[in-house]
């Protein structure tokens, strides 16, 4: 950026996060066709952490729909830019993601978007920071030509003298884009600009209670160069955007957040909607103890777990650890950790899915189940004042024992999202083989991790095995989600990614084949 200061955010954004309070809340707008454009009715979002309202967010209503229709329907199915029409706009991208990533590499740039986003999802400093440094980063690598060869194709050979068949990656044209409030900067980010990337003009939705951060991008979007009509910003309630992306102009959906709005979805709109929904992930530690990595291993289990209060699709909800490892310490070792984290830096925070009579009963519900207890946690928090309709809940673990996960599994396998996992413990070879069966009949298949670094575990549990995005070796976790490898689930054929090419390529565009026969005349030697 040719400039980057507080004069400088206080020209792009309406608001600032440090002011914004119920003295004076930020109002927010939609955008549409190059506006921004106020709601006939606003509806209040609450601060997570106080309690008080402090975001006016517009409650768009259905009957407000029809201006999106209009701009979305304006979008032909070829797009705004393929390979064959408007291709200089992948140059044009090209340069606007690399200012993107530069603001936000700046330090004003990064403190802005690191603030924003610990004001509406509160996590620790670290956890807001690193969002924003992933999205920087990928940002960076699709600047320059990078966005052009998001779009390179191949070419077959044909029959005959001046016949081929030429494969071109092809844009939706007008598309959805609902994002989640867990990564209000790092899903939205990647997923609206890969949807720019490849030609889709998309109209963008965020969850009510982050949605201010994508009105954010959306600003900072303009201010690096895109051009005005290319995208739509809508804040509303889920029915309402239901309605929106279920209108036969919208092409494809791209969604990620809970698994019943995606199934839903799925079913609306006949199947054109990818999806990245709950992610029940699981960890296995196995027999070979490192001693000098115990500290290590623990550690990882407990950000895994407990880091932005285990709201993450790729949180460690299921521990599964060799009794090797118990009697060097690790269970004890991740409970301590888990017993520092504390409201003051947000290494532990407002649960905003789940309220805290929601957690207690899924709590007493796996409690019921022989055998299981509490490992350690199990209590609310005290001592602050976030609402009643958030949680506020301790890490937490139950332990249920190893033989009754099976017979148990609808129960087990529920994802909380917040600060809670289930653990289980394992000694032998035949309680190892349980756990393909265990692992491979839970409904949703994320992330992963396997623990070890012997070759022959980490592949016997590899080859039984379908998450997508899976860690392994004695470093292994579940959560990380970087711009450098592919991100997403496995086992189901909607399933999105998100961060590199290929999940770019395969989720904002399709395959159209041309095949080219154009010689008249036939040569011979």
């Amino acid at each position: 950026m040719d400039k980057t200061s507080a004069t400088m955010i206080g020209e792009i954004f309406p608001w600032h996060p440090d002011e914004i309070s119920g003295a004076k809340p930020a109002r927010l707008k939609n955008f549409i066709d190059g506006k921004w454009v106020e709601a006939k009715k606003y509806k209040e979002v609450l601060d997570p952490v106080s309690g008080e309202p402090f975001i006016q967010m517009p409650d768009t209503s259905e009957k407000e729909l029809a201006p999106f229709i209009a701009s979305l329907a304006r979008c032909p199915k070829y797009g705004l830019h393929n390979p064959l029409r408007n291709p200089e706009r992948y140059l044009l991208y090209g340069r606007v993601s690399g200012k993107l990533g530069d603001f936000l590499r700046s330090s004003d740039g990064e403190k802005y978007f690191t603030r924003l986003i610990q004001r509406v999802m509160p996590k620790d400093t670290e956890q807001c920071r690193g969002e924003v440094t992933v999205t920087a980063t990928f940002l960076e690598n699709f600047s320059g030509d990078q966005v052009r060869f998001l779009a390179k194709g191949q070419t077959t050979p044909g029959d005959h003298l001046g016949q081929e068949a030429v494969d071109y990656r092809w844009p939706h044209g007008p598309v959805a884009v609902i994002t989640p409030f867990n990564f209000p900067v790092e899903i939205m980010g990647l997923q609206v600009m890969g949807a720019l990337f490849m030609g889709n003009k998309p109209v963008l939705k965020q969850a009510s209670i982050t949605s201010i951060v994508a009105e954010a991008f959306v600003r900072l979007l303009l201010h690096c160069g895109m051009p005005e009509q290319d995208l739509l910003l809508i804040h509303c309630g889920g029915q309402v955007m239901e309605k929106l992306a279920t209108n036969p102009v919208v092409q494809f959906t791209q969604f990620t957040g809970s698994t019943s709005v995606a199934e839903r979805l799925l079913e609306l709109t006949g199947g054109k909607c990818r999806i990245e929904d709950a992610g029940f992930d699981w960890k296995i530690v196995g027999p070979n103890v490192i001693l000098s990595m115990v500290d290590a291993v623990a550690a990882q289990c407990d950000r895994d777990a407990y880091a932005a209060s285990g709201q993450k699709c790729s949180a460690q909800s299921l521990l599964a650890v060799h009794e090797n490892w118990v009697k060097a310490g690790l269970l004890e070792k991740v409970a301590g950790l888990a017993s520092k984290r504390n409201l003051k830096d947000l290494t532990i925070g407002p649960v905003l899915t789940w309220n805290n009579e929601m957690i207690e009963a899924h709590i007493k519900r796996l409690l019921s189940i022989p055998g299981a207890k509490i490992q350690f946690g199990g209590k609310r928090l005290t001592g602050h004042s976030i609402p009643s309709c958030y949680g506020s809940f301790e890490p937490t673990a139950v332990y249920v024992p190893l033989e009754q996960i099976l017979p148990n599994l609808d129960a087990v396998a529920t994802e909380l999202f917040g600060p809670f996992q289930v653990i289980t413990t394992w000694k032998s070879k035949d309680d190892l083989k349980l756990f393909p069966q265990i692992f491979n009949n839970m409904t949703h298949h994320l992330t992963a991790g396997i623990v070890d670094n012997d070759p022959d575990f980490i592949n016997y549990m590899l080859g039984q095995t379908i998450n997508g995005t899976t860690y392994a070796g004695i470093r292994a976790r579940t959560t990380g989600a970087p711009q450098w490898h592919f991100f997403g689930p496995c086992g189901h054929p909607a399933g999105a990614g998100i961060g590199t090419i290929e999940a770019i390529r395969n989720v904002w565009s399709q395959n159209r084949t041309i095949i080219k026969d154009t010689n008249a005349l036939s040569y011979t030697e």
